[in-house]
């Protein structure tokens, strides 16, 4: 039963991908303006010139034929060329991954850490903690990235100098310290939703039965809730977490720019300025892969934490 459920989800994961692929591919040739106006820089160019530029980048070629030449690149390493660089869009992103990718780490584990441990302490405490939890989580939801990531610029870099102001620093250690401040402005508003989720879903097993039995036969309250509250809540917890793994990658964009950082984010910004096509369409299926690999982590983790999906599954069978 489970190795069949794995190859299902196995399948349907890479159809979703094969069909992303297609529509990424396919979406930027619906924009306006045309890659050759961006490699000519606004000159003017004879018909000879303009020529050469679509056959040098394939553009004569019909729409499946692109396609499939992408595809078969993309599956042997080569995203193309960057039309803005000049370079290989695989040596731009392998450049510019190291600092996403920990700034997306660092921000993942705020939102984890704060996110659970706020909406516990709401759910449990109850009164004045819930109040100000549901407080502290409106105002994360009700700011934006930017506008929190130019806050904490003024007032921690500009008025303090406690952190640096731009970049992404040297070394593990100077990496750490110049994204402390881009990972606080990119988990804030993942913070509050988690928080939300968490308070929200462990409530909801408060009135549960399994929770008063568990009570009535003399259980310490910690271990009711760990055992009966928390681990009955996971399921609606591990599926917003993953979600908000995906939704850390699409945000640094906006946190990016605002410090300086020259990580993916950076990299998407300018490209699709210039509609340097090869970098939008890599970057944007990466993204496309990594939310669709986590859904499927996520469908093969609730079995793990939610023992009504074990259940489930026995049934079913």
């Amino acid at each position: 039963m489970i190795v069949r459920f794995l190859v299902r989800r196995l399948l349907e994961t890479a159809s979703s991908l094969v069909a992303a692929s297609f529509l990424v591919f396919g979406a930027l040739y619906l924009a306006p303006g045309s890659p050759e106006t961006f490699l000519l820089g606004g000159r003017a160019a004879g018909p000879e010139a303009l020529a050469a530029i679509r056959v040098q980048y394939h553009l004569d070629d019909p729409f499946v034929v692109q396609y499939v030449k992408w595809a078969g690149g993309v599956v042997t390493g080569d995203l193309g060329r960057s039309m803005q660089y000049r370079s290989p869009v695989l040596g731009l992103i392998e450049a510019r991954l190291p600092s996403t990718l920990l700034l997306v780490t660092m921000a993942a584990v705020l939102v984890v850490f704060f996110g659970i441990g706020l909406g516990r302490l709401a759910a449990v405490r109850g009164g004045v903690a819930d109040s100000a939890v549901l407080v502290g989580t409106s105002v994360a939801l009700g700011t934006p990235s930017f506008v929190a990531a130019i806050g904490l610029l003024w007032v921690f870099s500009v008025q303090l100098g406690w952190f640096p102001t731009i970049g992404s620093g040297s070394g593990l250690g100077g990496m750490i310290y110049h994204l402390a401040l881009p990972s606080i402005a990119l988990a804030l508003y993942w913070t509050g939703w988690l928080a939300r989720v968490t308070r929200s879903a462990m409530l909801d097993q408060f009135g549960l039965e399994h929770v008063t039995v568990a009570r009535s036969r003399g259980l310490p309250e910690r271990a009711v809730i760990r055992r009966h509250v928390l681990r009955n809540a996971l399921g609606p917890i591990v599926t917003v977490s993953g979600l908000t793994l995906s939704g850390l990658v699409i945000s640094t964009v906006l946190v990016e720019a605002a410090f300086g950082i020259g990580g993916l984010g950076a990299l998407l910004e300018s490209s699709v300025q210039v509609k340097d096509f090869p970098v939008v369409q890599a970057i944007a299926l990466l993204v496309v892969a990594l939310f669709t690999l986590t859904n499927l982590i996520v469908d093969l983790c609730h079995p793990l934490v939610d023992p009504r999906a074990r259940l489930g599954a026995r049934s079913g069978a």
